[in-house]
């Protein structure tokens, strides 16, 4: 078994292996040798402590100011209170009862140490409960690191750790694998090596986990991303070659046909993105190559409008389209929009069906029998030109006359092999059209979907009106919160709706809840100090009897009976109820234009992407949408710094680089596209767009040299660990 195979239990023993495996997601020598630090502290220099991210386990490096011991429980409890500090900012280490003793008579003001933890905050202040921490001495010449052997350079690992092993125990087992770089295969041509003067991997391993200097760290990381960055294009590229070599049936558009029709019944004129990308889809489908297109627009940009042309022109040419949705609500959502859309050109087989009409139906995995068979029959025989669903869609038993076109809408929500299992259903592969409404930079287009053209939607149709967005500080300032519904009443009495959106449902969540993070090992002061996040069920008890009383209010949650959902969201729709409290199921795709409210609680707890995504359901008519994001962070905490982002801007392709550079990960588009985010480590998409330019270029030039890579056995090694990862994602079911 090559080195870099071995399991790591063989190397450091079954229980550091285990915790390893089930936290951290390392099982052999290389998955270990690839975990890199996540930055360098140099002996004698202090953690800059304002800078900590909360509800983050973290490690820093710091220097004890004061200590105390504090009793509470009328003397029977006892805690220990330390102060560290960087020299500007300080931070609060917490240690409670009988574990306070040796933390007492190790942290002696003047102490430098590393300490590990989850960063909270309590009273308003940050803090680490229950930190782990080692000590780093000093002799009378030099700081020493006694505590830690192998750390005899001034550049001390700083390791991605959780609270089950420290950083300084990463560095101890990395140093039992680091001999095992030395055979590791390099995945990179050599001529593209030396060409860009890049260190060979087996130096760049060993500099990145115990650098001399920083220049030896700037070495190691550019070879390292240049890894990243090309095994991820290579495998782009090969399956852009594979595309190439496949045929689809020409869709070419009809005169006179239903899209004609369509077209001619809209009471609005197409804006002039939307007339462009039509063009551009309508180029593609005309082709005996599938089309692979990405379409991104801004929420409310127009693209079901551009997708259902693109579906019309397909039933013009003899064949059929299925668009596939995340959710049933959403499902459901668009079925009604589109069918309202094309009125009596959906109606074929109807009495007051038009000459050119077709029939849309609908298909979810919680139909009733004899709907879903008549859905099922209505597509083997061609009679439904369109159809809309779920990930039922995918099951083996759909059958279709000649599918010609798939619209996959919200990509992020599914993995490649759901999007290829629905592909598969044509006689020959369907054209494939991909919507998104989370903006997405060029650099992470050419990384997540680098199989894919890309097309833009960035104006938004005429009579969308602007949304005003302000942050709710409920902590600092109560009566914000309070002025808050005083608002949403307002927009109800002037005629409107509202939305309140919560991180959580309710009930039996709350164990949930608790046991999330560390497997439910906190300490019951840990548990008390933070609160759980606001849920659907208490918090619509609340407004009703409560700030919103006397209105009508109503929930919506994902383990609602989708007939239940659909019947909410029909009288909400309809005007019948004045707020709506909801979790996140009402992200993407529901339309209410007379919404014009948006209260987020716990507004912190969802990422920049996904405020924006929400705050896109109000302000969808001609009245102007207002977005309230209540939260309980302190005002100094990059939580609120976030927030004050995405209040001060309505640019969803700024908002994203915001996320990415926030997140430090390469996916803004979720877990399930790619294995994406699992394989990209060193890899900043928004800094290294050039480097994943480059590399696009050089994995195409490689690729169509040598398709099957016969003469590069390290980079189909490296290929194939991509790929291995790649084939473990699921569909998200929504």
């Amino acid at each position: 078994m090559p080195a870099l195979e071995e399991p790591l239990k063989k190397v450091l023993g079954p229980a550091t292996a285990k915790v390893m495996a089930e936290h951290m997601d390392l099982h052999t020598v290389g998955d270990l040798l690839h975990h890199y630090p996540r930055r360098y502290a140099e002996r004698g220099e202090l953690t800059r402590l304002a800078e900590l991210p909360l509800d983050e386990h973290v490690t820093v490096v710091a220097q004890v100011a004061s200590a105390r011991v504090l009793k509470f429980n009328g003397g029977r409890g006892q805690r220990l209170e330390v102060t560290i500090t960087d020299g500007s900012g300080q931070l609060q280490l917490v240690f409670f009862g009988r574990g306070i003793h040796k933390p007492h008579k190790d942290l002696q003001p003047g102490t430098r140490a590393m300490f590990a933890g989850k960063a909270s905050v309590f009273n308003r202040k940050m803090q680490l409960a229950h930190p782990a921490y080692q000590l780093l001495r000093a002799d009378s010449s030099e700081e020493a690191a006694d505590a830690v052997d192998s750390w005899a350079g001034a550049l001390i690992p700083i390791y991605p750790a959780t609270a089950k092993l420290e950083s300084w125990k990463i560095a101890k087992a990395v140093d039992l694998v680091l001999p095992s770089a030395r055979e590791a295969e390099d995945p990179l041509p050599e001529s593209l090596r030396e060409g860009r003067g890049l260190v060979p991997l087996t130096e760049a391993l060993l500099k990145i986990h115990r650098p001399h200097t920083k220049a030896d760290i700037a070495d190691a990381r550019a070879r390292l991303k240049w890894d990243e960055a090309f095994v991820l294009q290579v495998a782009l590229a090969r399956r852009r070659f594979a595309d190439t070599q496949l045929t689809a049936v020409a869709r070419a558009p009809k005169p006179e046909g239903l899209l004609t029709a369509f077209d001619a019944k809209l009471p609005f004129t197409l804006t002039e993105g939307q007339r462009k990308v039509s063009r551009e889809i309508f180029d593609d489908l005309a082709t005996e190559h599938p089309m692979h297109r990405l379409l991104q627009g801004e929420v409310g940009s127009g693209k079901t409008m551009v997708a259902l042309r693109a579906m019309l022109t397909v039933v013009d040419a003899g064949g059929q389209a299925a668009m596939l949705a995340p959710t049933e609500v959403l499902a459901q959502q668009h079925h009604r929009s589109v069918t309202e859309m094309m009125g009596e050109l959906a109606e074929a087989g109807m009495l007051g069906g038009a000459e050119h009409s077709t029939k849309v139906v609908l298909l979810t995995g919680s139909m009733g029998a004899a709907a879903r068979r008549q859905a099922l029959l209505d597509l083997t025989t061609g009679e439904a030109g369109i159809v809309i669903g779920t990930h039922a869609l995918i099951e083996d038993k759909v059958r279709f006359h000649d599918l010609g076109l798939v619209v996959v809408d919200e990509q992020h929500r599914f993995g490649v092999e759901q999007r290829d299992a629905l592909r598969s259903k044509g006689e020959k592969p369907p054209h494939l059209l991909v919507m998104t409404a989370t903006p997405i930079p060029r650099t992470v287009a050419m990384t997540v979907f680098g199989d894919l053209e890309t097309s833009v939607l960035d104006q938004l149709p005429a009579g969308r009106s602007p949304i005003a967005s302000h942050v709710v500080p409920a902590a600092d300032k109560p009566h914000f919160l309070a002025r808050a519904w005083e608002r949403v009443r307002e927009e109800v009495e002037g005629g409107h709706q509202a939305y309140v959106v919560c991180p959580r449902i309710g009930d039996d969540e709350d164990e949930k809840a608790g046991k999330k993070g560390d497997k439910g090992e906190k300490s019951a002061e840990d548990e008390a100090e933070r609160r759980p996040p606001l849920a659907v069920l208490d918090v619509a008890d609340e407004l009703a009897h409560g700030p919103l009383r006397g209105l009508k209010v109503e929930v919506l949650h994902g383990r609602m009976q989708p007939a239940d959902k659909d019947a909410v969201m029909r009288r909400f729709a309809a005007g019948e109820t004045d707020v709506l409290v909801a979790t996140t199921v009402i992200e993407v795709g529901v339309n209410v234009p007379n919404a014009t409210a948006m209260v987020i609680m716990d507004a912190d707890r969802f990422g920049v992407s996904q405020l924006h995504q929400l705050r896109g359901r109000v302000g969808r008519g001609s009245a102007p949408g207002l977005c309230l994001l209540v939260t309980e962070m302190p005002e100094a905490s990059p939580a609120r710094a976030r927030l004050g982002a995405v209040a001060a801007t309505l640019d969803g392709f700024e908002l994203s680089r915001i996320d990415l550079e926030q997140r430090r990960e390469g996916d803004v588009l979720g877990q399930a596209q790619s294995g994406v985010r699992s394989s990209l480590r060193m890899l900043a998409v928004i800094e290294d767009e050039e480097i994943i330019a480059e590399a696009r270029e050089e994995a195409t030039k490689v690729v169509t040299a040598d398709p099957e890579l016969t003469r590069l056995p390290g980079l189909r090694t490296a290929l194939e660990a991509l790929l291995d990862e790649e084939r473990e994602q699921y569909l998200d079911k929504g």
